[in-house]
């Protein structure tokens, strides 16, 4: 089968090279031209597990521009506030016959996926996966092959053929995959998932393990999980999890899975990049706000989350100035 991984990051970079480990043909596009310039450069990209085993992997990486394929999937991994640009620069490039597979973070996606695809050949769903890109063209997968899991859905909830060729893909690779027939319960799962160990993790700037390690963790879950179903079962979603269950998977992933793991949205504070919390934590705010629900928990870490960056900026913006300044000096 041929894949095109549309957001060679780190998630995109893990997908597309254990598809293309499993017999696949997998092309590679992204917008970071650093990124894609230093893998053209030195022929591919260099991947390690847990910090080991360093070794370069041959790739296919192009710009969007730039992209001739015709591939059977996209594989879409990037950056919410990321995609409608990566759509439009790379929309030459799609038709019709194509399926589109997103594992994406928060929420807000599939609307944008909808307007070059058809909605009975878009799956989403939610990867259970931590990885690291350490740097242009330096991946890292966190955790043994195969310690991750991941849901997926249909949009229509009626998967086709093509949809089962996918997962059987999918299970080639160790990525555990679940298809299911509940799209919106699957999707709002990792939405709760993130809005609990994501937005604590980057705030406090510490591990899954740090996290799951403090004696008050359960509690801190417990209000954010309690909130979010609140929030979901007024809009009638039918969630995959009971409340206990997504406890237990919290704490499953942080002490067992992952425990050493900062999660992506740590990865780019820790650049001083835009998080995605507005369309996770700050999704469900608004979502709740439909129903006159207010989710007052998740509104105070959207507003912490965002001071955070503020501060942080300011503050890469005054040690910027003032080597500048010394340089001149």
């Amino acid at each position: 089968m041929h894949f095109t991984v549309l957001g060679a990051g780190a998630m995109g970079l893990r997908y597309g090279v254990l598809l293309q480990e499993a017999g696949n043909q997998v092309d590679f596009v992204d917008t970071w031209a650093p990124h894609v310039a230093r893998m053209q450069q030195q022929g591919g990209v260099y991947v390690s597990r847990d910090h080991r085993d360093r070794h370069l992997v041959p790739v296919n990486v192009t710009t969007p521009e730039a992209y001739r394929g015709n591939p059977d999937v996209w594989v879409v991994f990037t950056k919410q506030m990321q995609l409608t640009d990566f759509l439009k620069r790379t929309a030459h490039a799609f038709n019709d016959q194509q399926y589109v597979l997103t594992c994406m973070n928060g929420m807000g996606h599939v609307e944008k996926l909808l307007q070059y695809f058809k909605p009975q050949k878009l799956l989403a769903g939610t990867a259970l996966v931590a990885t690291v890109l350490n740097g242009p063209g330096d991946v890292d997968f966190i955790g043994a092959r195969g310690a991750g899991t991941m849901n997926l859905a249909n949009y229509t909830e009626q998967p086709d053929e093509m949809t089962h060729r996918i997962v059987t893909e999918l299970e080639k690779c160790q990525f555990n995959p679940t298809l299911t027939t509940n799209f919106r319960g699957t999707l709002l799962a990792k939405v709760v998932f993130n809005s609990v160990v994501n937005t604590l993790c980057t705030l406090f700037e510490i591990t899954m393990g740090e996290f799951a390690a403090y004696p008050g963790a359960d509690e801190l879950s417990r209000q954010l999980i309690d909130e979010a179903y609140d929030v979901c079962e007024r809009d009638g979603v039918t969630m995959l999890n009971t409340r206990a269950a997504e406890l237990e998977s919290v704490n499953y992933v942080s002490k067992v899975a992952n425990p050493l793991h900062y999660p992506s949205m740590y990865q780019d504070m820790s650049h001083n990049r835009p998080t995605e919390v507005d369309y996770i934590n700050g999704y469900l705010v608004k979502l709740g706000a439909k129903y006159n629900y207010q989710a007052k928990t998740h509104a105070f870490l959207t507003h912490l989350v965002h001071l955070a960056e503020t501060t942080r900026q300011a503050q890469a913006a005054t040690t910027s100035a003032t080597a500048t300044a010394a340089e001149t000096a």
